[in-house]
């Protein structure tokens, strides 16, 4: 029995329990109701009350937890329009929903971003509207997240942004940069809608219309406040930061305006907007962010949402509505047992169980369905009292608006009557510094025009005498000591003039100090009178009294009457006379001051004509100072006038017939260029020196003089060395030549007139002469790319290099003798030993011949130089020696290359043709170094006569090595019998004529190498320098030495090009091509 007692408490917490669940899985079912019925492929828009029904699930629940359950498990690449419609439901709910909603959607944001890039792939027109609304979406959740202090629906005070964007000026930058993005994404959305629709009146009644249409009443709720945000923000950047900075953010809001109202005017236009928002009117022209009194002309864009009930058809299948109310929170006594509706009744799951207590029903049972059935009529109603609050809100929110859009628009008369009031004072304020300013404009302009007049009078004085100036200008020459002179005698005669100022001057305030004493003296001298008479008027007082005092005695009053008479009278007479001599004292004084007077005006007309003596003086010797200035200015003008002469005269000579015939060398004009570019800059000195102090031209005329010189000299040898340059060389070399003269003359123009004469610059010619210059360095032979400070090193090193190789020649032969004695034995051996042994003496020949060589070189230096150090004798005779330079390289490298050949010939791996060629081409490379130091050796030279002996030598030595080659290839060659015996005459003649094609075939193979040898001479002439015409007029022909001037850095070869006799028997060889070398 007492476990029974406890059996109503727990069926009381399980069906709470129970009923809870009940009511859950009842608002699930009717979420996922409203979310089927939202969000699905249909092409019509999202109805409101299921919208609401989400919005009000969120308020409920406090997140999107069950919209996201239910939103994930759709198909969306499935259908463009169901991820249309998710996109508006996630919208409304983003802007209306509770504010955890914004944390639930940012959980998903990569299903956003993977909704939108799957259909921002495809080419479906929802597709593209699906696309940049999931990116409208994420900016916004980016957006909010960023800034927490800004609710989704974007609806906040003045205050509330300010505090949002702080007092960081860069917050508050990047925060307008954020909200012009957020503003781009919507605007983007909007204009592709647009795009899709016509908006034409018939087009705007069709649902499929309606569906694209419907987002765009939350695109134009979000525009209107991000629109206020963007013009507060930005009149607040313009007060802090300047205004070039911000020009891309008055750009960027300019296009957003425009495309703004572009877009508030098209919907207006279209009737499907008309019944569902009021739509805000922006202002004609964008707010003028430089002027912060624009501010107050803003009005914030209100957009109102008509009271207007959506016509809501309850469907078939439509759930109940949901309640909103809390079970526990009813009280049975609000509703009346009458009004319940009858429902059946429901078994409780525990009296299936356990039976009803007692054995029958309860009455609690009753009570229970009895508050059910209450608690339904009460949601019923408490959805009515909803639904009336609604409107009752709609209302009031709409009147709030329009409220607070007076208030604003009277906040902003406010405004602009306290700018219009400010300007106006502002106004005054300028108005009365433009009158003190016009004022003070007018009196210097008076002042201004009496000193043009004055300057207008000097200028026709200084212009009449501007002639004679001319005219004596020969007569001011001679005479410039004399005005030396002059100006000493005038400094003199003004020292002398300031001393004798100085001593009037000190006259002067001695006299006044003289006159002062006396004035001084004789007002004490007055004020001591006055004291004595006043002294004697007391007496005389006190004698008064004494006298009335003693009127008792008569007598004593007689007596001392008489007394006092008497001395009366001596005082009327001492008083009289202190009095007259007063007045002379006086009258002295004033005759005192008046010649003092006079001797003052004599001081100061004395003073007078001593200053216009030295105004005199002065202006003198300004005009003294002006004539020397023009002199100097006349002579600078004759120097150019010369210097335009020997300009013009060196332009002539362009075009002049009879200069043809000169040529000059790329050498020297490279000189006379560098010569001429040290000039201008010493010009420009001169003239910065001038410009600085103009009465000493000293050095502009000189630096003048010598840039003419120069210049006409660089003029001449450019057009001389182009006559003998290749035709587009020379052709721009004339041109620059001409245009270096055109652009002298016109700097010496400038400089001959005063009015040019500080913007006068030779830049231009600079410039011209550098390409003259570059020309030159082109011209000048590819082998002379040596630094000339370096050629005096090089030959030293060169010689000792060529010894190096002949000592390592020598040195590989001795080893390939050894190596060939172990070898070889036998007539290989003999022929091996007798070629190394040729080898080896024409190496030791060309070793005599170095050291001849390098002897005779010291002495021709030793002899040439002079003063000179080695390395600027060299430098001077460049050519001469690069010619050393080429000359010994070529015999290096020629007893390099004939080492090598040995070494083939006794390893039986070269040609024993190769040896022959070696022992020519360092005859020829002696020749060369020979011919080269013969050119600047004294004819009777010992040394000369040495290295001479020493060339035949190696000559010798060289046919030595030609010959024993050629026997031991005689020795070693197989010769085999030639036996005709077997041959008929048949036989005979066609192997006869076997032979002569095989003797044609031979000879054309040695045309076209002799063709080919040619062109590779013309070739190797070219790289080093030498111009094609100094070249022999055979092709078979062994060139003559040229120049050293011109030596190639590679020794010449030996003519193969002449065409030998053809062969009329098989069995007779050919002549020795190369045996005349060494005749």
């Amino acid at each position: 029995m007492s476990s029974l007692g406890h059996v109503p408490t727990r069926v009381k917490s399980k069906r709470t329990e129970v009923r809870l669940g009940a009511e859950r899985d009842h608002f699930d079912k009717q979420q996922l109701s409203s979310i089927s019925k939202a969000i699905n492929s249909t092409e019509i828009p999202v109805k409101e009350k299921h919208a609401r029904r989400i919005i009000l699930g969120t308020h409920r629940e406090k997140g999107a937890f069950t919209f996201w359950s239910y939103a994930l498990g759709f198909t969306f690449p499935s259908s463009s329009i169901l991820c249309w419609k998710f996109c508006h439901v996630l919208h409304k709910i983003l802007r209306d929903g509770h504010r955890n909603v914004l944390q639930d959607c940012t959980r998903h944001y990569s299903s956003m971003v993977e909704i939108g890039e799957i259909w921002g792939n495809l080419h479906d027109r929802y597709g593209q509207l699906v696309t940049l609304y999931s990116k409208l979406l994420c900016t916004k959740l980016k957006f909010h997240t960023k800034h927490g202090d800004i609710p989704a629906n974007l609806e906040i005070t003045d205050e509330e942004l300010e505090r949002a964007a702080g007092t960081d000026i860069n917050n508050v930058f990047q925060l307008s940069v954020e909200v012009f993005d957020y503003m781009d994404a919507e605007l983007r959305l909007a204009e592709t809608v647009l795009r899709q629709l016509n908006s034409s009146l018939a087009m705007t009644t069709l649902t499929s219309s309606q569906c694209r249409l419907a987002p765009l009443i939350q695109v134009i709720q979000d525009c209107s406040h991000l629109y206020h945000f963007a013009v507060k923000l930005l009149f607040k950047l313009h007060a802090c930061l300047p205004a070039d900075t911000l020009q891309g953010h008055r750009d960027r809001f300019h296009d957003q305006f425009h495309k703004l109202k572009n877009f508030f005017n098209r919907a207006k236009e279209m009737i499907y907007f008309k019944r569902l928002i009021q739509i805000p009117k922006l202002p004609e022209s964008p707010p003028n962010f430089l002027h912060a009194a624009s501010l107050a002309k803003h009005v914030k864009p209100v957009v109102v949402i008509p009271n207007e009930d959506e016509p809501e058809m309850q469907d078939d299948d439509d759930d109940e509505p949901e309640p909103l109310i809390e079970v526990d929170n009813v009280t049975t006594s609000s509703v009346t047992t009458s009004s319940v509706q009858a429902q059946p009744q429901q078994v409780d799951i525990f009296d299936q169980t356990f039976g009803p207590p007692n054995g029958g029903f309860d009455d609690r049972d009753l009570q229970i369905e009895t508050l059910k059935r209450e608690l339904e009529l009460l949601r019923a109603e408490l959805e009515r009292v909803k639904a009336e609050a609604q409107r009752y809100i709609t209302q009031l929110k709409s009147q709030i608006n329009s409220l607070e859009a007076e208030l604003e628009e009277q906040r902003a008369q406010k405004q602009r009557a306290l700018v219009e009031n400010e300007q106006l004072r502002m106004e005054l304020e300028a108005t009365r510094r433009r009158n003190t300013e016009h004022e003070s404009l007018q009196t210097t302009f008076i002042e201004a025009e009496k000193r043009a007049q004055a300057t207008e009078q000097r200028y026709n004085k200084l212009k009449e005498k501007h002639t004679e100036l001319v005219s004596s200008h020969a007569e001011l020459l001679r005479k410039s000591a004399d005005t030396v002179k002059m100006l000493s005698v005038t400094q003199q005669t003004q020292e002398e003039v300031e001393r004798t100022k100085q001593q009037l001057t000190f006259e002067m305030d001695r006299i006044k100090q003289e006159s002062d004493m006396k004035m001084e003296e004789q007002r004490f001298e007055v004020e001591r009178v006055k004291r004595e008479l006043e002294e004697k008027m007391a007496e005389v007082t006190r004698i008064k009294a004494t006298l009335q005092s003693s009127e008792k005695t008569s007598e004593q009053i007689n007596s001392s009457m008489t007394a006092l008479q008497t001395e009366k009278e001596r005082l009327m007479r001492s008083v009289s006379e202190k009095e007259a001599e007063l007045s002379s004292l006086r009258q002295t004084a004033q005759l005192q001051q008046s010649s003092l007077q006079q001797e003052r005006d004599k001081t100061s007309r004395e003073l007078g004509e001593l200053q216009g003596k030295l105004k005199e003086k002065t202006s003198q010797e300004e005009k003294m100072k002006q004539k020397l200035l023009e002199e100097q200015f006349a002579l600078l003008q004759g120097t150019i006038t010369e210097a335009e002469t020997i300009i013009q005269d060196a332009i002539a000579k362009l075009d002049d017939p009879l200069h043809i015939r000169c040529t000059s060398s790329p050498d020297y004009l490279i000189s006379r260029a560098e010569a001429a570019l040290g000039s201008i800059d010493k010009v420009k000195k001169g003239h910065a020196d001038y410009l600085r102090n103009m009465s000493d031209a000293g050095t502009l005329l000189r630096s003048l003089t010598q840039f003419s010189h120069l210049t006409a000299d660089t003029i001449v040898n450019g057009s001389a060395t182009a006559h003998m340059a290749p035709t587009d060389h020379a052709d721009k070399l004339t041109e620059n030549c001409r245009s270096c003269g055109t652009q002298s003359l016109l700097f010496l123009g400038e400089m001959k007139s005063k009015a040019t004469l500080q913007k006068a610059d030779p830049a231009t010619i600079r410039i011209i002469i550098q390409k003259i210059l570059h020309l030159g360095q082109e011209l000048r032979p590819k082998g002379l790319d040596i630094r000339q400070e370096e050629l005096g090193d090089l030959v030293d090193k060169e010689m000792a290099a060529t010894s190096a190789a002949i000592e390592e020649a020598v040195r590989r032969i001795d080893e390939m003798m050894s190596q060939a004695r172990k070898d070889t034995t036998g007539v290989k051996l003999e022929v091996n030993e007798r070629i190394l042994f040729s080898c080896t003496d024409l190496m030791k020949a060309i070793r005599m011949l170095v050291i001849a060589s390098t002897d005779l070189q010291k002495e021709i230096v030793e002899g040439g130089r002079g003063a000179a150090t080695i390395r600027e004798f060299y430098a001077k005779n460049s050519r001469w020696t690069e010619g050393l330079i080429s000359a010994a390289k070529a015999v290096g490298w020629g007893a390099t290359e004939m080492v090598e050949s040995a070494d083939k010939v006794v390893l039986h791996t070269g040609k024993y043709e190769e040896l022959i060629v070696c022992s020519h081409e360092i005859a020829a490379s002696t020749a060369q170094l020979v011919a080269a130091s013969k050119v600047k050796a004294d004819r009777h030279s010992k040394k000369l006569t040495k290295l001479q002996h020493a060339s035949r030598h190696v000559n010798e030595m060289a046919a030595n090595v030609v010959a024993s080659t050629k026997t031991g290839q005689e020795h070693l060659e197989d010769k085999d019998t030639m036996d005709f015996s077997g041959l008929s005459l048949i036989k005979l003649k066609k192997e006869e004529m076997e032979s002569q094609v095989k003797v044609l075939e031979l000879e054309s193979i040695l045309d076209n190498e002799r063709l080919r040898l040619g062109e590779l001479r013309k070739k190797h002439y070219e790289i080093a320098g030498v111009p094609l015409d100094q070249l022999a007029e055979g092709n078979g022909e062994t060139s003559s030495l040229v120049n050293p001037v011109t030596m190639s850095p590679k020794p010449l070869k030996p003519s193969l090009m002449k065409k030998p006799p053809l062969a009329q028997k098989p069995n007779i060889p050919p002549k020795n091509q190369f045996a005349y070398s060494f005749k």
